[in-house]
């Protein structure tokens, strides 16, 4: 595959996007974009089709020079190895489904047009963000992603609630950016390079053996880029954006927080992870991969907590997607990038699929979220349904789905390696098939308790989920073996699968989901309390509490301090200009007009003149003047000789 051909995968939906901001037909926007989507879906699955055919360290890079900064040359380009043709291959494959599902789901709404123009630049920065062979690229299309993920969640911003999600979004994520920011230019400070791979000079090609405050350069780059990833993969403690996203349309929540934006922070991870398995001391007793492993531990567990006191149909599924988030970060981080890119494709198409059977479900309800004011919904939705529960069963890791095997795989690294971790995500693991279970008593079974009868969806929103549910349940055992040979582990091999493992494993899926529904078969769904729905839970930990009681006071009093030293300098600064326009004045008036003009050059002048005028004045042309003149002269003179001698 040739330069032209790669960069093609995120251009067309670059182009797309450029077309249809000029274009006010909804549908003509949808199929050119969809179009679009579908030329870098082929061109991706023929890059995959290459790729899978290279060894681990085996790389393919287009080099193109931009600018140079003294003697070093910055370069953009591509690489194509396994790690960025599977991830290529799944973004376009799960975006096409999703564009094609947005196509019913927004065909009533009058900015259909605008929609699908965000949507494709969302496309093409999370392209580009994953072809990227150099780390500012890379930046540059992480940005791209981060502006339209804002456009997109604001989408309706007539509603107050959607506005605010949208700048929460992008405030929050850019907290992280600002790390990734900072670590890609110490990155060029150590190393001189920002390209990833160059025939033996690229970044993660080079020795890296300085020091920054105490600790290896290595290490310190990477926890600063682990930030950018913390932001934009939801983790602890920059995860309160990812829930309230669910303002946006449902097709905007799937590819956000299914494929797409949420999976970027683990993508860079794994890009990067080289740099991430190293000591962040010299003794070696903590390493960067040991930080990733136990940060993502903790929002898997924290999260599964939220998510089972939470009503909203798609906010439930938001915390399960933090949750997810973190199981990732514990593959990468125990077992290496094999095991946590696995988890990251299967729960690509099984999130997707269940956000995608959320919007179908919410639509088939006349737009209620509200799990409590739903039920009997399989009676009118048996499509739906279906691929929902196919999703809810890919996520409780049921055995021998998708979700099995990859979360299999963590389980086995994290027990090899750091067995706290483990029982964290074991635990994490149970709640998840609890909370899911609950969802799906609420949703599915027993009588509807809304205003409205549900009714299912059109083909075009239905047929997308089907696709999706065949790969929820069988992508993980066809691409088990491929992915752990073909993926690069930069870490452990590939863990053995001890009895616990498996026992664990069974237990915490079937488990869960027996849990759930002995506590809810008998209960009055939507009157009686709900038993997990505590009050922590419910108010989310009160996390955003939390945040406004501490990071929002301190704002508001730095806000504060501001406006009140701008008042001092705007003070100061207006008195800096009188005083200086007295100055002025005095120099002017004081000492220009009347010193200078007045008692030096002007008035010795009008002196010189009077005198002139009075001495001219005995000159009359009359001769007895000058004789009386000259007599008075004579006698003055001779009094002055007299009175001398």
């Amino acid at each position: 595959m040739n330069t032209t051909t790669l960069a093609l995968i995120p251009l067309l939906p670059l182009l797309a996007a450029a077309l249809t901001c000029g274009i006010q037909n909804g549908r003509r926007a949808a199929s050119l974009a969809i179009a679009a989507m579908l030329g870098s879906c082929g061109l991706a699955l023929a890059a995959f089709d290459q790729a899978w055919g290279m060894g681990l360290n085996e790389h393919i890079t287009f080099n193109i020079p931009w600018l140079a900064v003294g003697d070093t040359a910055i370069s953009f380009g591509f690489v194509l190895d396994p790690l960025t043709g599977v991830m290529t291959a799944m973004v376009t494959f799960v975006g096409l489904l999703i564009f094609i599902y947005s196509a019913g789901y927004m065909k009533d709404d009058r900015r259909m047009a605008r929609f699908f123009c965000y949507l494709s630049l969302f496309a093409a920065g999370m392209l580009g963000l994953v072809l990227a062979n150099s780390l500012l690229l890379l930046f540059m299309c992480w940005e791209i992603v981060g502006v339209a993920s804002y456009l997109l969640i604001s989408f309706w911003f007539h509603k107050p609630e959607a506005a605010a999600a949208g700048k929460k979004a992008f405030i929050v994520t850019r907290i992280g950016d600002m790390g990734f920011l900072i670590g890609i230019l110490l990155a060029f400070k150590t190393t001189g390079t920002l390209t990833l791979y160059d025939n033996g000079q690229g970044l993660l090609e080079l020795p890296i053996s300085a020091t920054v405050l105490g600790l290896k350069a290595s290490a310190m780059i990477s926890l600063l880029l682990f930030l950018g990833a913390v932001g934009k993969s939801g983790q602890l403690p920059l995860h309160v954006w990812l829930p309230d996203a669910m303002e946006g349309p449902t097709p905007v929540s799937a590819l956000i927080h299914a494929a797409t934006m949420v999976a970027a922070g683990v993508f860079l991870v794994a890009r990067m992870f080289p740099l991430f398995d190293v000591s962040l001391v010299e003794d070696g007793t903590l390493k960067m991969s040991h930080v990733v492993a136990w940060t993502g531990a903790i929002t898997a567990l924290i999260a599964a907590f939220i998510a089972l006191g939470q009503y909203d149909l798609k906010r439930i599924l938001a915390y399960s997607t933090v949750s997810q988030l973190g199981l990732m970060m514990v593959g990468l981080g125990v077992a290496g990038v094999s095991v946590g890119m696995f988890h990251l494709l299967t729960h690509a198409f099984f999130k997707a699929l269940l956000f995608l059977g959320a919007g179908s479900i919410i639509h088939g309800c006349h737009e209620e979220q509200d799990i409590r004011k739903m039920g009997g919904v399989w009676k009118t939705m048996r499509v739906t349904t279906l691929a929902y529960l196919c999703g809810t069963a890919a996520l409780v890791a049921f055995p021998f789905t998708s979700g099995f095997f990859s979360k299999d795989e963590i389980l086995a690294g994290a027990w090899a390696t750091n067995p706290p971790v483990f029982w964290i995500a074991a635990l994490a693991s149970l709640l998840t098939a609890i909370y899911m279970t609950r969802q799906c008593m609420y949703v599915f079974p027993g009588t509807h308790r809304g205003e409205h009868t549900p009714h299912e969806s059109p083909r075009i929103m239905t047929v997308p989920l089907l696709i999706l549910s065949v790969f929820a349940l069988g992508l993980g055992a066809l691409a088990k073996d491929y992915l752990m040979d073909h993926l690069p582990p930069y870490k452990n091999p590939v863990a053995e699968h001890e009895t616990i493992v498996i026992i664990v494993s069974i237990a915490v899926a079937l488990g869960g989901i027996a849990l759930g529904f002995l506590i809810y078969r008998s209960r009055a769904l939507g009157q009686a309390t709900d038993p997990l729905a505590v009050t922590p839970l419910v108010r989310k930990l009160w996390f955003d509490e939390l945040y406004a009681a501490t990071v929002g006071r301190l704002w508001a009093l730095a806000i504060i301090i501001a406006e009140q030293l701008n008042e001092l300098l705007l003070f100061v600064r207006d008195l800096a200009v009188l005083l200086a326009d007295r100055i002025g004045n005095a120099f002017a008036v004081g000492g220009d007009r009347k010193l200078i003009d007045l008692l030096a050059f002007d008035g010795m002048c009008d002196r010189l003149r009077s005198a002139g005028h009075t001495v001219t004045r005995p000159q009359n042309g009359f001769l007895p003047g000058y004789l009386r003149l000259i007599a008075l002269g004579a006698v003055a003179l001779g009094l002055l000789v007299s009175w001398m001698k």
